[in-house]
């Protein structure tokens, strides 16, 4: 059994079915004791200043710049090359000096099908296990996906989850923890907890959140300080593969995070209006290509939308506090 770390979402379902555990980098990184420490060894190791801060801490953490918390390391790792974020080439290049294992994989450009079968049997094929296995690793996945749904609903409908509840668990999905037994048991719990409190904030102006996970650490604690709550989570919703789909290549097309932006304004109106928001929070990641989305974002939205960014993974700056605060104020 490998560890096998992850860039961001991929078809999880093929590290699984060939018995490995799959560790998401970002979520080691954002929940590191020191993630600050991992960006200064990256930058001490030559990483500009204005390379994405994100890829500094994968980085770190793949070259054993300081160890996963409880074990040592990882054996290999998938790095999406195409549908990410573009600096991860230069990345995996980098790694590959220090003899890493790494297994390149792309979302295709306009979602080509075959393209992606491909990719996804290419993955299945170096990970050391079949097709039929990693399908029949899905219709176990689909369970607590479903689950996890669940718990978004109930952010929504009834508010009975608070906003970092409502991320945690659906970015969560990406790796499932590195065991979705546990996960799933965790999820079973917090359900239960749910199901069995009042809605604490019914009051609360409703926001969503678009864009890339914050590297803010206490974003959403910030939020609800301010008396809003976040009951869309747009790209963490996406890694919980909110669509019931018949197989791995069906899976991954409609997942709409590494294709065009377009069909992500697609489900982003889609669920603002499902859900009743009143305002949208797009984060974006200083020095990322992402920035110059909001662009057609804001072209296409038609309630407000507050852009803010973020560097490294600190607590929320004074300004963009403000920034927040104000917003807030102008919808209410």
């Amino acid at each position: 059994m490998k560890r096998i770390g992850m860039t961001t979402t991929i078809p999880v379902e093929a590290v699984l079915a060939a018995g490995h555990i799959p560790v998401d980098l970002n979520n080691v990184f954002i929940n590191a004791p020191d993630p600050n420490a991992l960006v200064t060894a990256a930058e001490y190791d030559g990483f500009p200043r204005n390379a994405c801060g994100w890829i500094k801490g994968m980085y770190s953490l793949a070259a054993n710049k300081e160890p996963l918390i409880g074990n040592g390391g990882i054996d290999a790792l998938v790095a999406v090359v195409e549908g990410d974020c573009t600096q991860t080439q230069a990345m995996v290049e980098t790694l590959k000096e220090s003899r890493m294992h790494v297994i390149p994989f792309s979302y295709p450009y306009g979602r080509d099908l075959d393209l992606l079968r491909l990719q996804i049997e290419k993955l299945i094929s170096a990970l050391g296990t079949t097709r039929q296995e990693a399908e029949k690793c899905k219709v176990r996945l689909d369970d607590i996906r479903r689950k996890v749904r669940k718990l978004d609903e109930l952010t929504w409908q009834q508010g009975l989850l608070n906003s970092f509840d409502n991320h945690y668990y659906q970015i969560c999905c990406s790796d499932f923890n590195g065991d979705p037994d546990k996960f799933e048991r965790d999820v079973d719990m917090r359900l239960e907890t749910a199901l069995n409190q009042s809605n604490d904030n019914i009051s609360a102006l409703r926001l969503g959140y678009i864009g890339v996970p914050t590297i803010f650490t206490d974003f959403y604690e910030v939020i609800e300080e301010l008396g809003a709550r976040v009951v869309f989570n747009e790209v963490q919703r996406q890694f919980a593969m909110p669509y019931e789909t018949e197989d791995l290549i069906k899976q991954y097309s409609v997942y709409t995070y590494p294709y065009d932006v377009f069909a992500r304004i697609d489900d982003i109106k889609r669920e603002v209006e499902r859900r009743s928001i009143q305002g949208l929070i797009h984060y974006t990641k200083s020095f990322c290509f992402r920035q110059i989305q909001d662009i057609i974002i804001r072209k296409h939205i038609d309630v407000p939308v507050l852009t803010i960014e973020g560097d490294s993974p600190t607590p929320v700056d004074a300004r963009t506090r403000v920034r927040i605060e104000s917003f807030i104020e102008m919808l209410e």
